[in-house]
């Protein structure tokens, strides 16, 4: 089982705003940006800062969610995205339009990053406003950073350095949670799928995982003990969303495909991995790793996901004294 990478600071993104992130997030899931795309920033971004000069090495990322605004109709039951109007193509005939889904974003940023130069509490500030300079210019999901040019108070970025013991590390993470709320922040659930499953196989001969996931991504209602009830009662916020993705074939050689967007990296069809998440309160989680999402790929067997340390805690693990 793969774990977080290890890091030693936090560089916190507090408030950022994004205007027109990518909310559709898979073929078969919208609503927010996936995760592989806040990795995929997560990597661009370390590029720009070691071009930049600075050594850091970025090896997770966490989000907080603090707004959002989906560009949708309003009213009625289904709703559509808000669609731009193509432009006329050359004999004046109108164009094809493609679906695209936009979201309006106020996010957190966490990045676990293993640095010396963040070792210095006095250069620490200097290092994390020159990072948010370098995502100021970047594409977040597609969208853009609206920000303004000095940000200050929660909009200020800040280091994190989780270098004492662990009770040092312990409540410099409680001191974090409490700078990110209100929001919540997206962790995994595999758990709940394998629960799921699990119940279905009691009721039904041979439900799949595929079943099982359907059946968390829906509120499902049942008439019982005379009145209609749903299965989301002790479930809490759950969302379906990419995990990833699952290679379709073997890995082709660079330059071997006619069209591929880069020619100088081997290249492999692939699809989306799907799982189960949640959107918790960051007040509910215990550790940096509950927090963070991390890439981990295993090419021999064709995967390529992402993976998330979350695990709930049990009631009586509790000291409510």
């Amino acid at each position: 089982m793969a774990e977080c990478p290890h890091f030693e600071h936090l560089l916190v993104l507090p408030r950022l705003r994004v205007q027109n992130a990518n909310a559709i997030s898979s073929p078969l899931t919208h609503g927010f940006p996936s995760i592989t795309a806040l990795l995929g920033l997560m990597w661009a971004l370390e590029r720009k800062t070691q071009a930049a000069g600075l050594d850091l090495q970025f090896n997770a990322v966490g989000v907080i969610a603090h707004d959002h605004q989906e560009q949708v109709t309003d009213g009625g039951f289904v709703r559509s995205f808000r669609l731009t109007r193509n432009p006329l193509d050359k004999d004046s005939s109108t164009a094809a339009i493609v679906e695209e889904g936009r979201i309006h974003l106020d996010i957190s940023l966490v990045f676990a990053v293993q640095s010396q130069a963040l070792l210095d509490a006095q250069a620490a500030p200097a290092v994390a406003a020159q990072v948010r300079n370098v995502v100021a210019a970047m594409r977040i999901a597609g969208g853009s950073v609206i920000e303004s040019p000095a940000p200050r108070g929660r909009q200020r970025p800040y280091v994190v350095s989780l270098t004492g013991d662990a009770e040092d590390r312990e409540k410099l993470f409680n001191q974090l949670k409490l700078r990110l709320l209100p929001g919540f922040a997206l962790v995994e659930r595999s758990d709940l799928l394998e629960q799921r499953h699990h119940d279905m196989q009691v009721q039904h001969p041979a439900p799949t995982r595929l079943d099982a996931w359907l059946s968390l991504s829906r509120i499902n209602w049942h008439w019982r003990d005379g009145q209609w009830r749903h299965d989301r009662q002790q479930l809490g916020w759950i969302v379906p969303i990419p995990l990833g993705y699952g290679a379709l074939g073997e890995l082709q050689p660079a330059g071997s495909v006619a069209n591929a967007r880069d020619r100088d990296t081997p290249f492999r069809f692939a699809e989306s991995l799907y799982g189960i998440g949640q959107w918790l309160s960051p007040h509910r989680l215990h550790s940096p790793q509950q927090l963070l999402w991390y890439a981990d790929s295993c090419p021999e067997n064709g995967l390529y996901r992402c993976r998330n340390d979350y695990r709930p805690t049990p009631a009586h693990e509790f000291d409510f004294n």
